[in-house]
């Protein structure tokens, strides 16, 4: 389904079959809603599941101009408000664990609890260059230039081997990515922080962590937890895209942490 948000036709699917409590899905950079297809088709009878694409990915279409991790977060908030949604539980993966985290701090009174998954508090000042070249190769050469390394950081070597067609799957949502929405939303990247206002985060909250992610560390990870009150930490034998490596474990812990939330 489509709708309009701050100008932006924006690509969303909901599903209610239980008309429970609202639960909200983010995906990464150059990833789409589908990302979530296993955790949607679990929670969708206890929950009303909402997945959206975010601005320059999958189907929502690419903003004028630069945009801001904030901004993403409005996005939702302004999501939710067309949708009726009274407040939801959000997890977020990778960018859109960073857009989780702006959620839960700008617009708190939507938050039911907070889940993180593969994402800092914050973009390191010597890993800000890298978004920055990433933004450019991709503007020059397409996100053909960036996929296998993406592929490599994001799976380790042994789930990749044992399940080519989820690879083929994910490598395909890369190359539809819309180069200039990859690029703005690895600026966005580039310039996070949200170090400062975490402590304000006063709902449930789970962080999780790849044990093998290299571009989001398990300090990184574990800093979020040491930073919000109350929050739980945990790690699971995977690399970046720890909710499809480890599809049945994530879910279960998510499970588990949302029946704590209610």
């Amino acid at each position: 389904m489509q709708v309009t948000i701050n100008g932006i036709d924006t690509r969303y699917v909901l599903s209610n079959e239980g008309g429970g409590p609202w639960l909200t899905f983010i995906h990464q950079l150059a990833g789409d809603l589908s990302v979530w297809d296993q955790q949607a088709g679990y929670f969708r009878n206890d929950f009303t599941v909402l997945r959206y694409d975010l601005r320059g990915h999958g189907e929502t279409a690419l903003s004028l101009g630069a945009f801001s991790i904030e901004q993403l977060a409005d996005d939702l908030a302004e999501l939710l408000h067309k949708l009726g949604a009274p407040s939801t539980h959000v997890v977020g993966l990778s960018i859109g664990g960073m857009v989780a985290q702006q959620f839960a701090v700008d617009h708190a009174s939507l938050v039911d609890s907070l889940t993180v998954v593969g994402a800092p508090a914050f973009t390191p000042e010597d890993a800000r260059p890298t978004f920055g070249q990433r933004a450019a190769s991709v503007r020059e050469n397409g996100t053909e230039n960036i996929v296998e390394a993406t592929l490599d950081r994001w799976l380790t070597a042994d789930f990749r081997k044992r399940h080519p067609e989820v690879v083929e799957q994910i490598r395909d949502t890369i190359l539809r990515t819309p180069p200039e929405g990859f690029a703005r939303a690895a600026e966005a990247i580039r310039d996070f922080d949200v170090r400062e206002k975490l402590r304000s985060v006063a709902k449930p909250t789970l962080v999780v962590a790849g044990k093998h992610d290299t571009g989001t560390p398990n300090a990184a990870s574990r800093l979020i937890a040491d930073t919000v009150p109350g929050a739980l930490f945990e790690t699971l034998d995977a690399a970046h895209l720890s909710p499809i490596e480890c599809s049945t474990q994530f879910t279960a812990l998510l499970a588990t942490f949302l029946r704590s939330s209610v």
